[in-house]
């Protein structure tokens, strides 16, 4: 296994390796500059551009300075291969043991699968970890007869792995004959900690865990200035950026940060996440000049005037969405789709009538190089490198997995195009959709199915089987993450448009609906809205890990980049009081920089 990776690692960083020399610098004006006298055709759909973190090219090529040589890259693959057999041979040393003690054993060994995961290193030793978790009955007495930092994390590692466990049940030995969190478990931080974790894994409808994130909020939160300064910091961090609707890899910097400070260490464990950390974010650097590098090549920011110049942002979705040094490929490719559905977000937006881009729709549907000959150039231009990009990811395709699946691919390009024309008819014929078909359409218009079928055929689903289902009728597991980036963006943008007298997003269309309410009690509809699409897509997440064997259901890694793609929503869409987004800039630097 470990084997695999590190050639994964190896195979990846060599084929980028040419990207080592510095591109040509050239000066691009800033996204806010461009943005900030924009027209309004219809709603701007995706997040508005922070300079801070959206550097220009000439930034972005001052970073190639700073990459390794091969040599160094070597002997940073080498640091990480060694370190992970001494945490292998931790990990069976600790199963040996657990064998001949079972009581103690266990929770260490269910600790040391916690850890692994948080620092994102747990894909190294999978048959540990899996033996680990195949001691169904110790992950049952922990969570039946442990204290409550043991059932909670017994808990958390049996929803992950797919398992049915019933929140109230496991719960209910630390309530009171009300269903409330006794007050002696009050002062106990790490079991608090714990709680707080599995408080955001609701499925729907867990009274406990509703109550188990008001306790463990209130508590932690009161307990914050009585800590020693590094638990302190910790807490602070896991209430802002909770466990399960964080991104793993920006966590797991904070979470070695703390294991740094304790008594008791794995010195081995902690400098295998770091060199694994450095390791990717070597690789991150190296797609992010691979893409800088294309997308100057292809010149469409000088063709589309217009149009977002933001390759750092695009990558970033998916630098963050998927993961694994044997996916660096897959990166890449996704970007640029990511790329062109924010370009012809602002062609239809900024640079064309009605007529024209029905033209520009019909265009995409014919999928013909002769077909946009008529159109205006930005149009022409877009559409010549869309066809150009698509065909050579399905060319990937078929040559990596046997079937190639341009049709699929069409089908989902026209969909897109078809929901932004759908806005753009509402707009010229001045009407008001109900909120409801604005967010279905708002779902497609996302452009979250279009990259998620994209990466369904990279992955090597069999066409078969539900790539059809899956552009006609979008799946939950996909439709959940679209939903609340489409909301979540709607909470800012109605508060630019009730500035600027322009209607469209969600909350807006919803008061329309509902005369007389209060636009805090829309707001308040909206994030319940949002709450219940999270609990819909953990209920998708945490059942897809008990039905891999099943044709129907998507791999894990498909269902982790969905996962991710939600949680990443509120890092891109978190402005604060001046229209920043100062996690979102957080994230950028501990990750790419």
């Amino acid at each position: 296994m470990a084997c695999h990776v590190f050639s994964s690692f190896s195979s990846s960083l060599r084929l980028l390796e040419p990207l080592l020399l510095p591109a040509a610098a050239s000066a691009s004006s800033s996204p806010a500059s461009r943005s900030s006298g924009r027209r309004h055709h219809r709603r701007a759909a995706h997040v508005r551009p922070s300079p801070a973190i959206y550097p220009g090219r000439q930034e972005l090529a001052s970073h190639s300075s700073m990459l390794p040589t091969d040599f160094d890259i070597q002997v940073l693959i080498g640091r990480h291969e060694a370190l992970t057999d001494d945490v292998q041979e931790m990990l069976q040393y600790q199963r040996r043991r657990h064998q001949k003690t079972a009581s103690g054993g266990g929770r260490e060994r269910m600790a040391t699968v916690d850890h692994l995961r948080r620092l994102c290193i747990d894909h190294y030793f999978q048959d540990e970890v899996n033996d680990a978790m195949d001691a169904s009955c110790l992950l049952e007495e922990l969570a039946h007869g442990g204290d409550l930092l043991d059932a909670t994390l017994a808990f958390r590692l049996m929803r992950e792995a797919g398992h049915h466990v019933s929140a109230d049940e496991i719960l209910g030995r630390f309530t009171d004959d009300n269903g409330e969190f006794r007050l002696d478990y009050s002062k106990d931080i790490r079991g608090l900690l714990s709680l707080q974790d599995i408080s955001h894994m609701n499925i729907g409808e867990e009274t406990s865990l509703c109550k188990a994130k008001e306790f463990s909020t209130r508590n932690l939160e009161s307990a914050i200035d009585y800590l020693e300064p590094n638990l302190a910091r910790y807490v602070r961090q896991s209430l802002d950026h909770p466990y399960h609707v964080s991104l793993n890899q920006y966590k797991a910097r904070h979470h070695l940060s703390y294991l740094q400070t304790l008594p008791i260490r794995c010195s081995a464990m902690e400098e295998l996440a770091l060199a694994d950390f450095q390791l990717n974010k070597l690789l991150h650097q190296m797609e992010m000049q691979e893409i800088k590098r294309w997308w100057m090549d292809l010149g469409l920011a000088q063709e589309i005037p217009v149009a977002r110049d933001q390759v750092q942002k695009w990558y970033v979705w998916m630098m963050t969405a998927i993961q694994g040094a044997s996916l660096s490929r897959c990166r890449i490719e996704l970007t640029k789709i990511v790329s062109f559905v924010y370009i012809v977000d602002d062609i239809f937006d900024l640079a064309g009538t009605h007529e024209e881009l029905s033209c520009f729709t019909q265009a995409i549907k014919m999928w013909d190089l002769a077909a946009p000959d008529s159109l205006p150039s930005c149009m022409e231009s877009c559409f010549r490198a869309l066809h150009t990009v698509t065909n050579d990811i399905a060319d990937m395709v078929e040559r990596e997995h046997g079937v190639n699946p341009i049709n699929h691919l069409k089908k989902a390009w026209a969909m897109l195009f078809d929901g932004f024309l759908t806005e753009t008819k509402w707009l010229s014929a001045g009407q008001v959709p109900d909120s409801e078909d604005y967010l279905r359409n708002g779902v497609v218009t996302s452009g979250v199915p279009l990259v998620f079928v994209h990466l369904l055929f990279m992955l090597g689903h069999d066409v078969s089987q539900n790539a059809e289902e899956f552009v006609d009728h979008i799946p939950p597991v996909i439709s959940c993450p679209a939903k609340i980036l489409r909301l979540w963006d709607d909470l800012g943008s109605a508060k630019d448009e009730a500035q600027e007298g322009l209607d469209g997003s969600y909350k807006e269309l919803y008061l329309k609906e509902n005369p007389g309410l209060a636009a805090g009690k829309a707001e308040e509809h909206v994030r319940r809205l949002i709450a219940g699409e999270w609990e819909e897509l953990n209920r998708e997440c945490f059942s897809a890990s008990s039905r891999r064997s099943s044709p129907a259901t998507f791999s894990a890694g498909f269902t982790q980049a969905a996962l991710n793609a939600a949680r990443m929503v509120g890092v891109m869409y978190g402005y604060d009081s001046e229209r920043r987004l100062p996690i979102l800039d957080d994230y950028v630097r501990m990750l790419l920089f």
